[in-house]
């Protein structure tokens, strides 16, 4: 597709984001598995249940405006899930990952504002009102799971990060529960 106007560029965009929102819910569903904190995990399904919202809001705007509803792959949420995927992977105690999963989950929250707002501003200036009023729905829920998943760093998660290292305690979730989750993940896919 040739971009020839802000237009072409709005619909570009939109079929990214499209993609953005359905590659997250598998990576979040992982991190709330692989989460110790319920609040995070909580979170992190609320998130997951808002994503298909935003996904379905999506595809409901490019049908309006294409009669289609392809998807574009989005290479940024890839790279961030891959960050995530990363972490998840990793060699690292339970308090340490809940804290390492909510700076993941929150740089992907950014990703999304960004685009959400852009595509937002966009389609007001352009006269696609209805189209700025879903968008603006979505962008409001990812700045309020930004904000709740800031206050779980705050208030919990990293103060036991932080604790259980000037401790040199561990909450160490045993081998076979990595296992049994790993498992899980792949009887999924």
């Amino acid at each position: 597709m040739k971009i020839s106007s802000l237009f072409d560029l709005y619909v570009d965009q939109l079929r990214e984001l499209f993609d953005a929102e359905q590659q997250l819910r598998k990576a979040l569903t992982a991190a709330s598995r692989a989460a110790t904190s319920q609040e995070l995990k909580d979170a992190l399904e609320e998130h997951i249940e808002q994503g298909e919202e935003h996904a379905s809001r999506l595809k409901e705007i490019l049908e309006g405006i294409e009669g289609g509803n392809k998807a574009k792959r989005c290479v940024g949420m890839t790279g961030l899930i891959s960050e995530l995927n990363e972490l998840l992977e990793s060699d690292i105690a339970p308090q340490a990952l809940d804290a390492g999963i909510i700076l993941c989950a929150q740089r992907i929250d950014h990703y999304e504002i960004a685009a959400y707002g852009g595509l937002c501003a966009w389609a007001r200036l352009m006269g696609h009102e209805e189209d700025a009023d879903i968008l603006q729905e979505s962008l409001d829920e990812e700045k309020e799971s930004d904000e709740i998943l800031t206050d779980i760093a705050d208030t919990t998660v990293n103060h036991e990060a932080h604790d259980s290292e000037a401790t040199g305690e561990e909450d160490e979730e045993s081998d076979e529960d990595k296992k049994e989750a790993e498992e899980e993940e792949e009887e999924e896919e």
